[in-house]
């Protein structure tokens, strides 16, 4: 219940998870059919760069600030063409001090039959984010843990969706519910596209996570992950990585151009690393 997600809106971490979603999001409207984007663990929505608590961490300059320092190879700026037009349709006047969180990045991306269920557990947050879309009848904000939407939300009534799962990961067993909760709501919702998002720092579990999602049997699943710095001498949070589920065909082939790129200019030390590949299903994709 103390996270705040502003002292960290616009890292490394974000860049990653939200040039992904918004790729996601595209796929989806490639059918007219509309979809739902579930958002388990919402935040404010929206984030001011220039606030006491952003500028206290900096994360921001080291993500997206560097992001946008220079310019794009040709493929790497089509693939983040839908993420950056967010970013700089909340900054109109240049520069770089709003920053959308995930859901107001998704509703931002919309087509007028598209909708959004976004659930914040914290009081304070959910008052933010339920007045950031107030009145917006394309957006539906809940009070409520999102690990229980897992179950209580799915299948979305269009029966076409996106759930993101981007706990705060404030106590123990964090990698342990992801599994259990994306099992939960797989029964529930086998067709849905599903994005969860894992932090990676010194003794994180990481091979016993990946060991139960192949357990599951779920069976199309695409790892990536993005490693800025070395966890030698820090308990801190050095790379983060996504699990999807039920993956857009071309994001395999998308994350093999744009991973590189984002391990050469986000790197913050020499063992920055990057990588993709299937955790189960399509390895011959690779």
């Amino acid at each position: 219940m103390n996270y705040r997600h502003i002292y960290h809106a616009g890292n490394f971490a974000d860049v990653l998870k939200h040039a992904v979603l918004a790729r996601l999001v595209i796929y989806m409207q490639g059918k007219d059919k509309a979809f739902r984007v579930l958002d388990t663990h919402a935040g404010i929505g929206l984030y001011d760069l220039s606030s006491e608590e952003a500028q206290k961490t900096g994360e921001w300059l080291d993500g997206i600030g560097r992001l946008l320092a220079e310019d794009l190879p040709p493929a790497v700026g089509e693939i983040l063409e839908p993420y950056l037009r967010v970013i700089h349709e909340l900054n109109p006047e240049g520069g770089l001090k709003h920053y959308p969180g995930s859901p107001k990045l998704a509703r931002m991306l919309f087509r007028p039959q598209d909708r959004l269920s976004a659930m914040e557990l914290h009081p304070d947050d959910y008052e933010t984010l339920r007045r950031l879309f107030d009145n917006d009848f394309q957006s539906r904000v809940t009070h409520l843990d999102g690990w229980l939407s897992l179950g209580a939300h799915l299948p979305p009534k269009e029966k076409r969706g996106i759930v993101l799962v981007d706990p705060p990961f404030e106590i123990e067993g964090e990698y342990e519910r992801l599994v259990d909760g994306l099992e939960k709501a797989v029964r529930r919702f086998p067709g849905g596209m599903y994005c969860l998002w894992y932090p990676l720092k010194k003794n994180a579990p990481i091979a016993e996570f990946h060991k139960a999602l192949k357990e599951t049997g779920i069976p199309k699943m695409l790892c990536t992950e993005l490693t800025v710095k070395s966890d030698r001498g820090t308990t801190g949070l050095t790379g983060s990585g996504l699990i999807i589920v039920n993956p857009p065909y071309t994001l395999k082939q998308e994350l093999d151009v744009l991973l590189p790129f984002l391990k050469e200019r986000l790197a913050q030390d020499r063992f920055a690393s990057a990588r993709s590949f299937w955790l189960t299903g399509e390895a011959k994709a690779s």
